[in-house]
């Protein structure tokens, strides 16, 4: 019998699914992004997308926490996210002080979701190798009646080797392919029929050795508190992560779909240290592998699952809009120009 589990980073305050997290991807401490999922047994699933950083104190200027971090390596699927801190109105003026360049050169286009969170992204996915680097031309900038922006910054990050996977829901597998060559097929768990997993394409944002899931962050009061997740890494804002199960019977994987939305792979408990690092012989797992295979920016794709495409805004699930979408929804109304 599955033990009824979802998952919730522990220590979040705030609404269902809520669970305080970082980028790992380089957002700063204050961009606080939603957690929580879940595998086997019963109970519900709140999809909200995740809340905007909260305000500084009174005064006259604004920041941007960005995404990915100086010097990073991401795959290739990666977005550049800025999240402000105070309600940016004159979406213009900022984003066309904000620039992203790659080498090889790329035409890159920002979309708002919002007036605090702009993100930028290229027409496809980024050339493995690329250099690239966000320019920051903020400070003076007038953001607000009254606010202005007071950054002025290069942020420079290396895309790495083109990682794509898909989960067949239906089939219970996850392709994993990179360079256009497959390298395993792991059987999975996703979203029961009553707790779905979304369709489209996610990009892992976040990745930990082991989590705390606490059912208290997610709605659920004292249903579980499982101190010990292995192998989690996040797809979007609102909670759905690829992680690591230890608790469910070996026969679930590749044959029953028992979470509540999340993706899980068959994985051992992992030892008390666990959290400073990796565990010997943890790869041998399917988890374990796939956790090591991966980069914060890697796409998931999750078909065949009998709920809706993820939303643009939760997490970066902007590539599941086509060119001209995410163009329309810059303030320009053009990428931005292509570096030479």
């Amino acid at each position: 019998m599955t033990t009824a589990v979802r998952c919730g980073t522990a220590g979040a305050a705030g609404r269902p699914r809520g669970g305080v997290g970082r980028w790992i991807a380089g957002a700063l401490a204050a961009a606080a992004l939603l957690a929580g999922c879940a595998a086997g047994g019963a109970g519900r699933e709140n999809k909200d997308s995740p809340a905007a950083p909260p305000s500084t104190a009174p005064g006259d200027t604004f920041i941007g926490f960005f995404s990915p971090e100086e010097g990073a390596t991401v795959g290739t699927g990666m977005i550049v996210s800025l999240r402000f801190n105070r309600t940016i109105t004159d979406r213009a003026a900022v984003e066309r002080h904000i620039t992203v360049t790659a080498d090889p050169a790329v035409p890159v286009a920002g979309h708002w979701f919002g007036a605090r969170r702009l993100d930028l992204r290229p027409a496809g996915y980024w050339r493995s190798g690329s250099r690239v680097t966000l320019h920051l031309r903020l400070r003076g900038v007038r953001g607000a009646p009254g606010t202005y922006g007071s950054q002025s910054k290069d942020v420079a990050f290396t895309v790495g080797r083109d990682q794509r996977s898909t989960v067949d829901a239906a089939a219970h597998v996850m392709t994993v392919e990179r360079g256009g060559r497959v390298l395993r097929v792991l059987p999975v768990t996703a979203g029961s029929p009553r707790h779905t997993t979304y369709n489209g394409i996610m990009v892992i944002a976040e990745k930990y050795v082991t989590t705390r899931m606490n059912g208290r962050t997610v709605g659920f009061g004292g249903e579980y508190d499982i101190p010990d997740v292995p192998h989690a890494m996040r797809l979007t804002g609102s909670g759905t992560f690829v992680h690591g199960n230890y608790w469910s019977p070996p026969d679930v994987f590749g044959t029953a779909n028992v979470s509540h939305g999340c993706v899980g792979l068959r994985d051992v408990r992992a030892p008390g240290d666990a959290a400073a690092g990796e565990w010997p012989n943890a790869q041998q797992t399917p988890a374990g592998w796939f956790f090591a295979q991966s980069l914060v920016g890697d796409q998931v794709r999750v078909v065949h699952s009998d709920d809706r495409t993820v939303a643009p805004d939760n997490g970066m699930g902007g590539w599941n809009l086509d060119w001209a979408a995410w163009r329309s929804g810059s303030a320009l109304g053009r990428p931005h120009p292509v570096a030479r």
